[in-house]
């Protein structure tokens, strides 16, 4: 690895994301940004052909995402016996196992990225460039992404690849939300209750509705089943915000929340639900 700047090279599929973390690394003279991709077939043809010390990653991005890109480097890198280079993960989601990121050296970003938690990483990632640690680096990555599902790291690369979820131990606490070049991060638990409109999730926390582009298989396979059930086939519940359960004399059943919303509970999760609120109560 390079012993005087950090060479860095950019990913995401968002030119004003790329925009926005180069001018902010301009601030650190011990950084230089030597190229950027704006996929992930890309990536791998730069990272290859100008071996930089440092990859800033994003994860979700179409055709090839960031889990893609590492399968690709690894393959290669493997076969040349060279190292890899340092990864930090830049990311608008929290369902990537980031507590996993968190307690270990292996670093990442959350978009809008952090002007104190960027400089934290880059001093963290200089001190294990500087003293050539990144072979320590590429062995915790691998472990890494075996950890997020508990398989080896071919296995779960192998199954984002095919578009499908892993299953993981951890649940996020928060849920990025995209709208008109906007992120907001809303808290799982201030969510009350979801439902469907069309081919968009209505998100409702608090007094707002926010609006998800997301099928309701995909969102269910990210809440906590201990907190999130489904009452309905387009609505999902918060329990913890459950007041109480009604049943009307032409055998329907209601929930009531506790900012007085009434939802109904459709027959063939009425029994799943009752049992779930009695459990609570």
């Amino acid at each position: 690895m390079s012993q005087q700047k950090i060479r860095a090279i950019i990913v995401d599929d968002e030119p004003l994301a790329r925009q926005g973390l180069r001018i902010r690394l301009q601030e650190f003279d011990f950084l230089e940004v030597i190229d950027e991709a704006n996929n992930g077939r890309e990536a791998v043809e730069k990272i290859l052909a100008t071996k930089p010390d440092l990859v800033f990653l994003d994860i979700q991005m179409p055709g090839t995402n960031g889990f893609d890109v590492l399968k690709k480097l690894k393959a290669e890198y493997d076969q040349t016996g060279t190292q890899m280079p340092a990864v930090v993960f830049v990311t608008a989601y929290d369902h990537y196992a980031i507590r996993a990121f968190e307690v270990r050296a292996i670093d990442y970003l959350l978009k809008p990225v952090d002007e104190e938690r960027l400089a934290e990483s880059l001093e963290r990632i200089r001190a294990e460039v500087l003293v050539d640690q990144s072979r320590l680096h590429q062995q915790r990555l691998v472990e890494l992404v075996a950890d997020i599902t508990g398989e080896d790291v071919e296995e779960i690369l192998r199954l984002l690849a095919e578009g499908k979820a892993p299953s993981l131990d951890h649940y996020p606490e928060h849920i990025a939300i995209k709208d008109s070049g906007e992120i907001t991060r809303v808290a799982i638990n201030s969510i009350e209750w979801i439902d469907a409109a069309g081919d968009y999730m209505c998100i409702h926390a608090g007094n707002q509705t926010h609006i998800l582009r997301r099928t309701m298989k995909e969102l269910e396979q990210e809440l906590n089943p201990r907190l999130f059930q489904r009452i309905h086939r387009s609505a999902i519940v918060n329990l913890g915000q459950v007041e109480k359960l009604c049943s009307r004399q032409n055998g329907e059943y209601h929930l009531i929340l506790q900012n007085g919303q009434e939802l109904k509970v459709s027959r063939s999760y009425k029994d799943r639900i009752k049992q779930l609120v009695l459990g609570l109560a």
